[in-house]
């Protein structure tokens, strides 16, 4: 599948699912940037990462006090997240909004034992 149409797909899925969030948590998800990246390979320390990454949070979280040398933003990985779901429409537009909400929840200051409590493993 092409990147051009992976990232629409991502764009769709993403603009409905922050409509449905509740309204703080709606606030927070447009706050932060997105990037979407075919793979990891483009971030300061990508070096760092095993490559196979479905979506990654960087920067501070929420609850932290700003620096602006190190600014938030969720990566999301779209060729990985196509390859995890073996190539299924639904089940990427699926894994996108999991992912997403994934990071969404390091941006918000919940650790991994707190992201999976909410089933966004």
């Amino acid at each position: 599948m092409d990147f051009a149409t992976l990232s629409r797909w991502a764009d769709e899925e993403l603009k409905s699912l922050i409509r449905i969030l509740p309204e703080d948590v709606q606030a927070a998800a447009r706050q932060i940037p997105v990037a979407m990246e075919e793979k990891p390979g483009q971030g300061a320390y990508d070096e760092d990462l095993a490559g196979d990454e479905l979506g990654l949070f960087e920067g501070p979280c929420a609850m932290d006090e700003a620096d602006s040398a190190e600014l938030p933003r969720i990566r999301l990985f779209l060729t990985n997240l196509w390859d995890w779901v073996e190539q299924d429409e639904q089940d990427y537009r699926d894994e996108v909004g999991t992912t997403f909400l994934h990071e969404l929840g390091h941006y918000l200051g919940w650790d991994e034992d707190d992201v999976s409590e909410r089933g966004l493993e």
